[in-house]
């Protein structure tokens, strides 16, 4: 049986941090059938440290967003 990753994420320390604009942590999110990459900054505030997140969708090598395809059709129609 295969795990099943549908809204669902994981977000951990950014190994690959080269710049001071890179985020802190990254990861990637399924929302909904469909992936995103996930990008978070450890910031400073008026009551301490926070995350602050970003999401971008993942896109496929064509440069559009990966999504699950629903089949709307009915195979069982007769023609």
């Amino acid at each position: 049986m295969e795990y099943d990753n549908t809204n669902r994420g994981i977000i951990s320390k950014n190994l690959n941090k080269t710049s001071d604009n890179h985020p802190d942590q990254s990861g990637s999110l399924n929302v909904n059938g469909v992936e995103y990459w996930l990008s978070g900054w450890i910031k400073e505030g008026k009551k301490g440290k926070f995350l602050s997140l970003s999401i971008k969708p993942k896109e496929d090598k064509a440069g559009k967003p990966k999504a699950k395809v629903e089949d709307d059709f009915d195979q069982d129609v007769p023609f």
